[in-house]
């Protein structure tokens, strides 16, 4: 059986502002695409489907299009709910979408899989949705569940004992923090509480794949258990991450070859250091005024309006900070003293620019200019 596995679509979510929903719209295409031209059979989606407990109206319609796409590029799909989605508003679809598309959200549906044959017989999918110990854990009175590792604990050993019975090759979809991943900083809305909600691998023995959701960076942490990432950058940190999905065959044994299946980045994502002036002008960046840019400049002291010049030049520029190559050093006294020890107000407006430059004063241009207007207002109070 050819298996597509991807996750963490996040329909909804913004990126700086800036919608994605047109960007993620291409990408799924693709991902369709790919289905049809690799023929494949069952497609996982892993979790984290929507961004918010309360998607939009065109998130709804991106994902109905996309699932009922997908099936018509002649895939099954088994989509389970993650962190960020309502579990009930994504199964809520279920019963609306056409057969061959199987929303899993129900907790107590765990040991219950989806089983596809193909010409080695049956493949059992077993759909764990996202599992917030304190919210399911009144379902199976009597069972500790402190935490994610003993709740996926508990669901993985419900499907262990279903496919005692009935025999079989098997897959199990889940989204967690899993023991050995390396999160995206920042990124992940996070769902460790100190160590206790990371899950070991053993949790997911039994099974012939592992497919999980959560992280959105590719991972593999065994043959058998993967992370497919998100199909679309989310952050600045993900800049160097490639997009894709992995593709299992399954054989009749349920050994499994694996190949990772590229997706197309709409505009990527680029994150450039330098003085404000080179930035600017600098030939070396060219190449990047069509991305998504994240600047950092360099200069000793801030500038002005960095934002609204480097958008002159990068129309996607969506960060700017200051990072200064060099930072002055403090000689130890308080503003309040340095203000104290002025001689005049040339002193005193060298103290504050020093106080608020990270230690650098005015400069030879900027010392002209103060000894104009002091000059002047000096004048005219003579004057007065």
């Amino acid at each position: 059986m050819r298996i597509l596995h991807t996750s963490d679509w996040h329909i909804g979510r913004t990126f700086h502002g800036h919608s994605t929903l047109d960007a993620l719209a291409g990408v799924l295409a693709a991902l369709v695409q790919q289905v049809r031209d690799q023929r494949v059979n069952l497609v996982i989606v892993a979790g984290d489907v929507f961004d918010s407990a309360t998607p939009a109206a065109p998130a709804y319609t991106l994902l109905t299009d996309t699932l009922v796409a997908l099936r018509e590029a002649g895939a099954r799909v088994v989509v389970t709910s993650g962190n960020h989605d309502s579990a009930a508003r994504l199964g809520f679809q279920a019963r609306l979408l056409r057969e061959g598309i199987h929303v899993l959200t129900d907790p107590l549906a765990v040991g219950t899989p989806v089983s596809i044959d193909d010409a080695d017989g049956p493949v059992h999918v077993y759909g764990i949705p996202f599992l917030e110990p304190a919210l399911v854990r009144h379902l199976w009175p009597g069972v500790e569940l402190r935490s994610q590792a003993q709740t996926l604990d508990h669901a993985m050993g419900l499907v262990r004992a279903d496919l005692a019975t009935r025999g079989g090759r098997s897959v199990a979809i889940a989204h967690c923090f899993a023991a050995g991943v390396e999160p995206t900083p920042h990124l992940e809305r996070d769902i460790q509480q100190g160590g206790l909600d990371v899950v070991p691998l053993s949790v997911f023995a039994g099974v012939d794949y592992a497919a999980l959701g959560h992280i959105h960076g590719r991972q593999t942490l065994s043959d058998r258990i993967r992370y497919a990432g998100a199909p679309l950058h989310y952050s600045f940190g993900e800049g160097d991450k490639p997009r894709g999905s992995w593709l299992i065959d399954l054989d009749a044994a349920g050994h499994a070859s694996i190949e990772w299946l590229d997706l197309p980045v709409p505009r990527r994502l680029v994150t450039l250091t330098a003085p404000l002036d080179e930035l600017l002008a600098d030939g070396r960046f060219a190449e990047f005024e069509d991305a998504w840019v994240s600047a950092r400049y360099t200069d000793t002291a801030p500038q002005s309006d960095p934002m609204r010049r480097l958008q002159a030049r990068f129309a996607h520029c969506a960060t700017v900070v200051h990072a200064p190559a060099v930072v002055a050093e403090r000689d130890g006294r308080t503003y309040a003293a340095r203000v104290q020890a002025a001689r005049d107000d040339l002193e005193l407006i060298d103290a504050f620019l020093a106080h608020v430059r990270g230690g650098e004063g005015a400069v030879d241009d900027e010392r002209g200019l103060l000894r104009e207007v002091i000059g002047d207002r000096v004048a005219a109070e003579a004057i007065a």
